[in-house]
């Protein structure tokens, strides 16, 4: 992270830069290398004015505030640029996490029938009948109340808790079963 520093009619002294950055240590952990940062701080009569421009991999991060002390101003300059780096991090995980969920539709995953005559007759199964299922995101209760009015006696669903694929099938005791990765 490279800081520099502009005064404008404000003597810069080690205070000042080690207090500034320590309050910008706490972007580091929001904004990927190379950051370079440039804090301009000046003086107009009664106003103390602090601008941090933010210059990092994925954009531009700014603000500028004015107050009547010099460390309030950076203070909540700081904060603001914090506040913005907080929000792009969290625009590109939930971009990241949409795109793996096919561009916001919802998945479907092939069922195939396979002939039972086939199967042990020495060629290849043949399929009898392909089907396309909806996949949808809810927790294993729902899964359950729409396997009671479901024509098959299983439901493919997304597990609300961890994201991951299950099925939840009907046994022969009248009992459910849940089929769930372990990874």
């Amino acid at each position: 992270m490279n800081i520099d520093y502009i005064g404008r009619n404000y003597e810069i002294d080690d205070r000042v830069r080690a207090y500034t950055e320590t309050k910008l240590g706490k972007l580091a952990k929001f904004l990927q290398e190379p950051v370079e940062i440039r804090v301009t701080l000046e003086t107009e009569k009664h106003r103390q004015i602090a601008e941090v421009h933010v210059h990092h991999r994925l954009g531009v991060l700014q603000a500028t505030e004015e107050t009547g002390d010099m460390y309030d101003a950076i203070n909540m300059a700081v904060d603001k640029v914090e506040k913005q780096a907080r929000r792009s991090t969290r625009k590109l995980i939930d971009r990241r996490r949409r795109a793996g969920r096919t561009n916001g539709r919802q998945q479907h995953w092939p069922l195939a029938v396979v002939e039972r005559a086939s199967v042990g007759a020495g060629g290849p199964p043949r399929v009898i009948r392909n089907t396309r299922l909806q996949i949808k995101p809810m927790s294993i209760e729902e899964a359950a109340l729409q396997l009671d009015g479901a024509k098959n006696d299983f439901v493919v669903f997304r597990d609300a808790t961890s994201d991951r694929i299950s099925v939840l099938y009907k046994r022969k005791d009248d009992n459910y079963g849940l089929i769930a990765p372990d990874f």
